[in-house]
């Protein structure tokens, strides 16, 4: 239907007759001449419609914002003081001297242009959100990091296979969705939370290196960077250690940004245990474009009067950590109490603090309600171990370790963000060697940390029958970027024996182990190699290179926070016909 797209018009077609197909962006009528703006996928065209061409001109004086346009005319350069050299296009323009009009527009319901747009009309009319600049490049950003992934993997070697989304219930972890058999009366499908044990079988089958873009479905609480289903880069590797994929990987990650942002990654990607990050940083997820640390001040509060910091100190569950801040001094007690509500929200009972006016004054350049309560040497080994100096403020976490963890991890993020203390660019970095187990109070028993197919390390196999099953690490790697996950994987387990010595460890005996993993037990007796992988979020990742906060915007049709979609009003009724056909009633919920 034409013979150049619209952004391809430009100084090599002029005088050339051209024909192009697109949507309004604008219309302008300058005295009598009409200017419309031709959009397709590749761009915008100027066009010119004169009243000299009378048939023309009333299609294109009756055409609105979106009307669906064929046009042919000559091209030529835009008079003088006219040009756009922001534009591909903006040399020139083109003299139409016919329109066909493809299709009308009604009213719609929002512009392009508007800035304001609730989410609720966005998802409701989605085919026009995404006719906008801003959603046509994230969604071609998902594509070029889509692109640029499968062909480094094609490169390295991996073959693309696809796992059942059809598959069995195994519910580790988050919900399963369930899918109702018709032909097995009263069983159900699970859609996969992960390829996870079909990829190990992969490698059991001797493919040796697989990977898929694989859509996984979890039935949990939602935020903006979760959806119901999600797409993962899913990897595995055959005869491999953690150092071998988490160096592919690296390159990989290289290229991506690379290639898709032109932007150079550190040659080596740094590595921090868990342990190591916990204590640092109060996160296993570090940002490290920030520089604020916490500092360990436990053995210096034992001995202290004040409860609120002696308390914990004692406690082997408990820590005390400071934070210093540069330039912190100058917050307001305002500002000071806005952050103590923030902490309350992740279990802190308040946010004691030093500010550090004048460090040549002795304790008259310090200020704090809790002066008082501390010894001079204890003060004093504060002010070493933060490395204060004047100006600076000192927060105070005291309170079990996962409470001190996660209100000083979160808030040292939300104090680097409100005071400019975050660099720009990546600060990619490999957190290694978690806890494979954590105690579940509400259950009353262990959890994996990753999940039960996690391998620990050969040497503290002997342990996971012993009561220092809890120290035992995994060998698992999460990659962290800026502070958010986007991949994570580990060496697999693939010897019987030592599957179900873990499972045991969870409370899985022998006969819930081969009702849920059977399969997979079965299969590692037959040769299975050792394996290790990785999955990336695939969402995730795209909206941290597209720079949007949710993952909702480079998803062509996402949920919403409910777990619906607005455009098709899913979920929805089913008639009587198709549940009888499967078995099943429906109960209806108290109301």
């Amino acid at each position: 239907m034409r013979t150049h797209h619209c952004g391809e018009v430009n100084e090599s077609l002029i005088e050339q007759q051209v024909t192009v197909v697109g949507w309004v962006q604008n219309r302008r009528d300058h005295g009598g001449v009409i200017f419309i703006d031709l959009r397709d996928r590749s761009g915008l065209l100027q066009v010119v419609i004169d009243p000299d061409t009378p048939e023309p001109f009333a299609l294109a004086d009756a055409a609105r914002n979106e009307y669906v346009l064929k046009m042919t005319g000559f091209v030529r350069t835009r008079p003088e003081g006219t040009t756009n050299v922001n534009m591909p296009t903006g040399m020139v323009e083109m003299l139409t001297k016919e329109i066909e009009v493809l299709n009308t527009c009604e009213p719609l319901p929002f512009q392009h242009e508007d800035k304001d747009i609730s989410e609720t009309v966005r998802l409701k009319h989605r085919y026009l959100d995404l006719r906008r600049p801003i959603m046509q490049h994230t969604l071609r950003t998902r594509h070029e990091v889509t692109k640029t992934m499968r062909r480094f993997l094609e490169d390295e070697g991996f073959v693309e296979i696809e796992t059942p989304i059809l598959t069995r219930s195994t519910p580790e972890g988050a919900r399963d969705y369930l899918v109702p058999s018709r032909t097995h009366a009263g069983q159900f499908f699970a859609m996969p939370q992960s390829p996870q044990l079909f990829k190990q079988l992969l490698m059991v089958s001797g493919f040796e290196k697989y990977y898929q873009v694989a859509r996984c479905f979890r039935d949990e609480d939602l935020r903006a960077d979760r959806q119901p289903e999600f797409t993962q880069l899913d990897i595995e590797m055959s005869f491999v250690t953690e150092s071998d994929v988490m160096q592919m990987m690296t390159q990989m990650v290289k290229k991506l940004f690379a290639s898709v942002l032109g932007e150079s990654l550190p040659k080596e990607f740094p590595t921090i245990t868990y342990s190591e990050a916990m204590t640092r940083f109060g996160t296993d997820r570090p940002d490290m474009r920030i520089d604020l640390e916490l500092s360990e001040i436990t053995d210096l509060m034992q001995a202290v009067e004040f409860k609120v910091f002696s308390g914990p100190a004692k406690d082997p569950k408990g820590r005390v950590a400071a934070m210093r801040v540069p330039g912190g001094a100058s917050l307001s007690r305002k500002e000071i109490d806005g952050y103590t509500d923030f902490v309350s929200i992740y279990g802190a009972k308040g946010l004691a603090y030093i500010k550090v006016n004048d460090l040549t004054g002795g304790a008259d350049g310090l200020q704090s309600p809790i002066l008082k309560f501390l010894p001079d040497d204890v003060v004093a080994g504060i002010i070493e171990r933060t490395g204060a100096a004047t100006g600076d403020l000192i927060f105070f976490g005291a309170d079990s370790a996962k409470v001190v963890n996660d209100s000083l991890g979160a808030l040292r993020a939300k104090v680097a963000a409100d005071l400019g203390l975050v660099r720009e660019g990546w600060a990619p970095i490999w957190v290694t060697d978690f806890p494979l187990i954590e105690w579940d109070e509400d259950a009353g028993r262990f959890q994996s940390l990753h999940h039960p197919f996690t391998a620990p390390y050969e040497d503290q196999v002997e342990l996971l029958s012993t009561d220092k099953a809890g120290e035992i690490l995994s060998r698992a790697y999460d990659l962290v970027m800026n502070g958010s996950e986007i991949g994570g994987g580990s060496i697999r387990i693939h010897r019987t024996d030592v599957q179900q010595k873990v499972l045991d460890l969870l409370g899985i005996g022998e006969e819930e182990a081969n009702n849920k993993f059977g399969f997979l037990l079965e299969a590692l007796k037959y040769g299975a190699p050792p394996h290790g992988g990785i999955a990336f979020g695939l969402d995730r990742v795209v909206a941290m290179m597209a720079g949007v906060d949710s993952i909702r915007d480079v998803i062509a049709f996402p949920k919403t926070q409910k777990a619906s979609c607005l455009l098709t009003e899913a979920p929805n009724d089913v008639d009587e016909k198709q549940l009888r056909e499967l078995g099943l009633r429906l109960r209806k919920p108290k109301d």
